[in-house]
């Protein structure tokens, strides 16, 4: 699964990286982004990308209460296309998730230490999103979405059996083109990242509650014996 991640890249390297015109809102250092929190995506919109804020945890136009949105922070890429909450999406309001680095959590004998995972680079990047617009009994519009999950690469397997799906930079625009939707060739963008151009490191236990955001959370720490 992916439960946290960080986005900390200059606004200005981002627009760069993901050819935006603009940002229309301040995106700050965000060095614990958790779920239920409002994040940086990417969608097409009448052939240009437009970069707003949805919140992290999906709830369906048609589900009956918002807080299913707890449940629904990822979706396996393997069902994507059975699972009736997830197979319209696939189809129609794919979006980029922006990041640059994650969190899982390795099992150890003295319990579970938190690893953060990015590239060696340390380049931003995107994973695989999908979204969706639910709307309340007061009539108000809450958009949200769920991060694409698969199997783990080289570098996350000894972390976690799951990994979040990073999109090749030559892959973003297919994910995003809402015109053209051929199923297979989507589907088949939704596998583990080269693990060659990937890192995993430590960090300290405070990246567990949500409230800490803070660039102590992705400083390295000496991995327990």
């Amino acid at each position: 699964m992916c439960g946290r991640f960080t986005i900390i890249t200059d606004p200005v390297i981002m627009m760069e990286r993901f050819i935006l015109d603009e940002i229309a809102f301040h995106l700050e250092p965000r060095y614990n982004v958790a779920p239920s929190q409002m994040i940086p995506a990417i969608i097409a919109d009448k052939g240009k990308r437009r970069i707003g804020q949805l919140k992290w945890g999906l709830v369906s136009s048609w589900a009956q209460d918002e807080k299913i949105g707890y449940k629904m922070i990822n979706a396996r890429a393997e069902t994507l296309q059975e699972k009736p909450a997830f197979r319209n999406l696939f189809a129609r309001k794919r979006c980029l998730i922006l990041a640059d680095s994650f969190y899982e959590w390795r099992q150890t004998e003295k319990g579970k230490q938190p690893m953060r995972i990015m590239m060696k680079n340390e380049e931003p990047f995107a994973f695989a999103g999908l979204f969706d617009t639910w709307t309340g009994p007061d009539g108000q519009k809450v958009h949200t979405c769920t991060i694409v999950t698969t199997k783990p690469n080289e570098v996350v397997k000894d972390i976690h059996d799951r990994m979040p799906v990073i999109l090749r930079q030559e892959d973003e625009a297919i994910w995003l083109d809402r015109d053209n939707f051929d199923a297979d060739l989507l589907q088949s963008l939704l596998v583990s990242y080269d693990a060659d151009q990937m890192r995993a490191y430590p960090v300290s236990a405070m990246v567990g509650g949500p409230k800490n955001d803070s660039p102590e959370c992705i400083k390295e720490i000496t991995e327990p014996a």
